[in-house]
């Protein structure tokens, strides 16, 4: 991403905002995966490559992964983006269903809902594969719909071992030092403004974040960034990384201009 800013004419700061670490106990995802075996599971619902892909590997070290694919292939998979299909395709299965671009929770409760004349999902068991934290909207529709859900932790979002890098972007956001802020998860968001409460620097953070051009991957994101209360200037036309650096090249430098009067030509 900073090689993209670079070829774009901007001057990239990295900062490093989160880690995926795995949950200490996993035995959720253990009865989850004895429950697949045993036919107890419709649905399964796959919100991350890297999730399934750790998945695969608890099965690896508890359990037979020939067992495991065969039941999951038995089984309707939906899958929440691209990532998670690419990591069923390399143990030679594809989903039942996609949720399309931009792949939030909203989509994929809508696909499904395009398929419940197949599918009602009144009494199905619906297991969900959960990404750094549990997105509560995406299990409360589900229940609304009369599903049973059962959460599947895999792994955590937790701050970087070396969180020097954010600190210095929180402080170079407060001192103005900043034009362009890009965030491309939510929990970048969550962790900038914890590390910045951190060194008594959440006010002015804040503060700065208003007078840059504010950069979202997509609606998840920009959820996020509403949520703690800073306004979104650009929204990524689809929800990659390229495009994201693509539009705020594209649109910075009148943001810019319109919020401080002046600023950058690009």
């Amino acid at each position: 991403m900073a090689t993209l800013i670079a070829n774009y004419g901007g001057s990239p700061i990295s900062a490093p905002a989160l880690r995926e670490i795995p949950i200490d106990s996993n035995t959720d995802a253990v009865a989850f995966v004895d429950s697949l075996t045993l036919g107890q599971i419709d649905l399964v619902i796959l919100l991350t490559g890297v999730g399934t892909r750790a998945l695969i590997t608890l099965v690896d070290s508890t359990r037979d992964r020939a067992s495991f694919i065969a039941a999951l292939a038995r089984t309707r998979v939906a899958a929440r983006g691209p990532k998670p299909v690419a990591a069923l395709r390399e143990i030679g299965l594809t989903p039942w269903l996609v949720a399309p671009e931009p792949n939030t929770w909203r989509e994929l409760l809508a696909v499904i809902d395009s398929r419940s004349s197949e599918f009602p999902l009144r009494g199905a068991r619906v297991a969900v594969q959960e990404y750094g934290a549990s997105n509560q909207q995406l299990l409360d529709g589900l229940r609304e719909r009369g599903a049973a859900v059962t959460s599947v932790p895999v792994y955590r979002y937790a701050l970087p071992e070396n969180t020097k890098p954010l600190e210095e972007a929180a402080r170079a956001l407060a001192d103005g030092q900043v034009d362009v802020a890009l965030f491309t998860t939510s929990m970048q968001v969550v962790h900038l403004l914890a590390i910045a409460r951190l060194h008594a620097l959440e006010q002015k953070v804040r503060d700065g974040l208003r007078s840059v051009a504010v950069a979202s991957i997509g609606p998840t994101t920009s959820e996020e960034l509403r949520e703690q209360g800073i306004a979104i200037d650009i929204e990524a036309s689809h929800p990659k990384m390229g495009f994201l650096v693509r539009d705020a090249a594209e649109r910075a430098g009148g943001i810019l201009r319109a919020k401080r009067g002046s600023g950058p030509d690009s």
